[in-house]
């Protein structure tokens, strides 16, 4: 079995790897998904450009190192498998995110930004996430990270997700998404961790962006194209809320943007992930590894991708 690892790899990494199958022919090469490289590979570990998986005929399961797999619906050939590395994100996203949200609410961007100018000026109030009301659309392993860090520090967690079902501790309320125009007027902090589909393509559009609690803060670690950017500036420059983005619609978001220059919107260049944090890194690694076992003993695989809906199958997760 020939094994195409893309992935950045630690000699630890690369040993975990191989003991979770001694019998495959290890293929070691950061970044390169080059159509020569990936052409005698079974498995691939990395995320291999969508449009190439139907010309490469011995290619049976793609571990992906992300845990966005929308780019690839409906892509796969038959009997293609594919599982995405949700899970390993968590820890990183859900912490950033809670840090951007204690940013704003603690005005410390002010004071950041009073710092370049050496002006020591008081900014007034601020607010606390005990008490808040914490409205997470997306709860899956980074919105759910998000809603546990926030329950512990004695906010009132609600959840949206898909389906209901066996509502976890961490949220005091779990709905689906027919319910956010109810929620959104009612929240403290809105939190968007979704990934790219039909549903949340424009969701938070002008008129939900305005249905906002006045103050209230948004967070968005999804896809950018989930908040319709201009209607966020005029929101925005209007201070009706408050905004924190590591995703923006476009993306890199371009020097001219107005939104550079809203005064009350923190933005960071879709960071939140990647490998930043050790942890993930492992943890991604460690994914890979127990699917690669997984599939080379002919076994249930984790986090498989639904190549329908491009979300990952409510089975086997990881």
């Amino acid at each position: 079995m020939r094994i195409h690892v893309a992935l950045p790899t630690t000699m630890a990494h690369r040993e975990l790897l191989k003991t979770a199958c001694p019998k495959g022919k290890f293929v070691f090469k950061e970044g390169d998904y080059s159509k020569e490289a990936l052409a005698e590979a079974e498995v691939v570990i990395g995320n291999p450009p969508p449009e190439m998986l139907h010309s490469l005929d011995k290619l049976r399961f793609i571990q992906l190192g992300m845990a966005g797999s929308d780019n690839y619906r409906g892509r796969l050939r038959e009997g293609m498998l594919l599982a995405n590395a949700s899970g390993a994100y968590g820890l990183a996203i859900g912490e950033h995110m809670l840090a951007s949200l204690l940013m704003l609410i603690k005005k410390l961007h002010l004071y950041r930004d009073n710092q370049s100018e050496a002006l020591w000026r008081d900014e007034g109030g601020v607010t606390s996430v005990e008490g808040a009301r914490v409205l997470v659309v997306g709860l899956g392993d980074i919105g759910g990270e998000f809603a546990k860090k926030c329950k512990a520090l004695g906010a009132y967690c609600i959840g949206i997700r898909r389906t209901v079902h066996d509502k976890p501790e961490y949220v005091d309320e779990l709905h689906t998404l027919e319910l956010l125009d109810a929620l959104l007027p009612t929240a403290d902090v809105v939190a968007l961790a979704l990934p790219q589909s039909a549903q949340s393509a424009g969701l938070m559009n002008e008129a939900r962006l305005r249905s906002m609690k006045r103050g209230a803060i948004l967070l968005n670690v999804g896809r950018g194209s989930a908040i319709d950017t201009d209607a966020l500036v005029r929101v925005l420059e209007e201070n009706l809320i408050l905004a924190a983005l590591d995703v923006t619609s476009p993306e890199p978001l371009p020097a001219e943007h107005p939104l550079w220059r809203c005064k009350n919107c923190l933005i960071t260049p879709h960071v939140s992930g990647f490998y930043h944090l050790k942890q993930t890194h492992d943890r991604i690694i460690s994914i890979a590894a127990r699917n690669l076992h997984a599939y080379s003993k002919g076994e249930p695989i984790g986090n498989l991708v639904d190549d329908a809906t491009g979300y990952r199958m409510t089975e086997n997760r990881l």
